[in-house]
């Protein structure tokens, strides 16, 4: 299966991009993985709700021309549905039967993502009421899909 991550701006921090790496290596094991960047947009200090709509739409085109009609697309949204780790293990399992695409998923800038985006996700998920960086959301992301295959798999991981 090939699950393929989209993210707007780029990682700056060493440590964040160390752990990607040591995520992606240990997914190659079990899926392909791919991880797109598309440009953030400079917010203003003060932006007003009009800039910054049209912040999170310019970004939703640059990720949109990366997403494939048949791709299932899942928004990461802060109001999306909740799993736990056992259920989002099983979504994973699912995936590979849908005979699509790539499942793609989508992390927003700092502002989230544009109303076409979220509009184009076959679903929205979750990780928490909480609000994390973006940059972080990908570890984050990254870690929960790995888990999910050790679960798929009955292999041992922390809990």
């Amino acid at each position: 299966m090939k699950i393929r991550i989209l993210c707007v701006g780029k990682i700056k921090e060493k440590f964040m991009r160390e752990a990607l790496g040591e995520y992606s290596k240990r997914l190659s094991r079990y899926i392909k993985l791919e991880i797109a960047e598309v440009a953030d947009e400079k917010t203003p200090d003060n932006a007003s709700e009009r800039e910054e709509l049209q912040i999170r739409d310019k970004e939703g085109e640059r990720l949109l021309k990366l997403i494939r009609q048949e791709d299932y697309v899942i928004a990461l949204a802060i109001d999306g549905k909740m799993y736990d780790s056992v259920t989002f293990s099983q979504k994973l399992d699912r995936f590979g039967m849908l005979g699509r695409g790539s499942v793609v998923f989508v992390i927003g800038g700092s502002l989230g993502l544009g109303e076409q985006v979220l509009e184009r996700a076959d679903e929205a998920i979750s990780f928490s009421k909480m609000t994390f960086p973006h940059q972080l959301m990908r570890v984050i992301l990254l870690e929960q899909i790995y888990r999910g295959y050790r679960i798929l798999r009955n292999e041992p991981y922390h809990k």
